[in-house]
C-alpha cells in the first residue's frame, strides 16, 4: 500500500481511480497484478447525510481478471473539511470488522492519513454478490426490522470478542455533545418548517428537544456502554441471502443500547405499524441480545429505557437539512411520534 499521508491520498475522483494509485493501494488482492483500466458501473453518488461520494467500480487488471468494488470518500469538495466521521469508519473497518459477526461490506484497503483526516474507503461490491440496499422511505414491515434487529444486537455483542467498548480511544459518546451541533433559534426555526406538517405540536417546541436531549445523555452516561451504530434507519441497511447487514459506519460509538433500538425500530416502520410492534420487537431484540450473551435489562427496564432514548433519533432528524425533503420529513413525523407516544420528555423530567 502507498505511504498513506495527506499528498499522496487523492482528493478527487479521478484520482481514487487512477489504475497506477489502484495498482497500489489494491496490492492486497492484486497479487502483484496491475490495474489496466477501471470500469465505473454505477454514476456518481453522493450520500447526502455527509456528502461523501460513493462510486461502485470495477478494476480490470492486465491478467484479465476484474474485481467489483465500492470506493467512499470526500472527493472532488475542497469545500468539506474533514470530520471525525471518514476516521470512525476507517477505524471500524481496520480494528473492528474482522473481529464482529454481524454483516457489512467487506473491506479492501483504507488509506487513511491521520493529522489531515484525509482518506479513502475501498470495499468489496454488495451489490455484485446480490445484495439489496434499503432506501430511507422503503416500505419495511416488522419482520424486516426484526432481521436487521438481529445485525444490531450483534453489534451491541461485540464486546465480548473486543473487550469494553471504554477500550477502544477513537469512541467517544456522540450524545454529550450533538446537543450543541445547532444554535436553538435554528432548530426552532428547522422544527416549524414544512416537516412541522407531521410533528406533535408538543415536539415542536427546540428548547424542550435540547433539554430532552441532554437529560438523555447523562441517563444514559449511567448505563452499560456499548459499541453502537448511531445511524439505523433503513437506508444504512441491506439485504442479502435472506438476511440483513449494515453500512455507513461515521456515526460509530460508544452508547446504550437503546438509543439504536428505538431509533431503528421508528425510523423504518410507519407509526401506525410501530405502535402495534414495537414491543414485540423490542422483545426479539432483547432475546437475541441475551443469547448472544449481551448484559442488557429485563423487559420492563428496557422498556422505560427505550421510551426514553426515543428522542436521540428524532433530534438527528430534527437538525438535518442537506438531505431530500420527503426523507426529512418522512422520519421527524415518525421520530416525533414516537417521542409522542412514549411520553419521553416528562420521563425525562423535562
Amino acid at each position: 500500500m502507498p505511504s498513506t499521508n495527506s499528498e499522496s491520498i487523492p482528493r478527487t475522483l479521478d484520482g481514487a481511480l487512477d489504475p497506477e494509485w489502484l495498482t497500489a493501494v489494491l496490492a492486497p488482492i492484486a497479487y502483484g497484478d496491475r490495474v489496466s483500466r477501471v470500469e465505473v458501473v454505477d454514476p456518481l453518488q453522493i450520500n447526502q447525510r455527509i456528502k461523501a461520494t460513493i462510486v461502485r467500480f470495477r478494476a480490470h487488471f492486465e491478467s484479465g481478471r476484474s474485481e467489483a468494488l465500492c470506493l467512499k470518500g470526500f472527493l472532488d469538495r475542497p469545500e468539506v473539511k474533514p470530520s471525525l466521521a471518514g476516521m470512525r469508519e476507517t477505524r471500524f473497518y481496520t480494528d473492528i470488522a474482522g473481529k464482529v459477526a454481524f454483516r457489512h461490506p467487506a473491506p479492501v484497503a483504507m488509506p487513511f492519513d491521520e493529522e489531515s483526516q484525509q482518506g479513502i474507503r475501498y470495499m468489496r461490491d454488495l451489490v455484485e454478490e446480490g445484495a439489496h440496499f434499503c432506501s430511507a422511505l422503503e416500505p419495511f414491515d416488522a419482520s424486516r426490522t426484526a432481521r436487521s434487529l438481529e445485525q444490531l444486537a450483534k453489534l451491541h455483542a461485540s464486546y465480548q470478542t473486543l473487550g469494553p467498548v471504554d477500550d477502544i480511544p477513537w469512541t467517544g459518546r456522540n450524545i454529550e455533545w450533538i446537543s450543541g451541533i445547532v444554535p436553538v433559534e435554528l432548530l426552532q426555526k428547522l422544527l416549524l418548517d414544512e416537516r412541522s406538517k407531521g410533528i406533535p405540536e408538543a415536539q415542536q417546541d427546540a428548547h424542550r428537544l435540547l433539554a430532552a436531549l441532554k437529560a438523555l445523555s447523562a441517563v444514559d452516561a449511567e448505563r452499560r456502554m456499548f459499541l453502537i451504530h448511531g445511524d439505523c434507519h433503513a437506508g444504512n441497511v441491506f439485504e442479502i441471502d435472506g438476511g440483513a447487514g449494515l453500512i455507513d459506519f461515521d456515526l460509530l460509538q460508544k452508547g446504550g443500547w437503546s438509543l439504536d433500538v428505538v431509533y431503528h425500530i421508528n425510523a423504518t416502520l410507519p407509526v401506525e405499524v410501530s405502535e402495534k410492534e414495537e414491543r414485540a420487537l423490542l422483545r426479539h431484540y432483547l432475546e437475541t441480545a441475551k443469547g448472544l450473551g449481551s448484559d442488557v435489562p429485563d423487559d420492563e427496564e428496557a422498556w422505560k429505557q427505550y421510551r426514553m432514548s426515543a428522542v436521540y433519533g428524532y433530534f438527528l432528524w430534527g437538525i438535518t437539512q442537506t438531505v431530500k425533503r420527503d426523507i426529512i420529513n418522512a422520519f421527524c413525523h415518525r421520530l416525533s411520534h414516537a417521542v409522542a407516544r412514549h411520553d419521553s420528555y416528562r420521563l425525562l423530567g423535562v
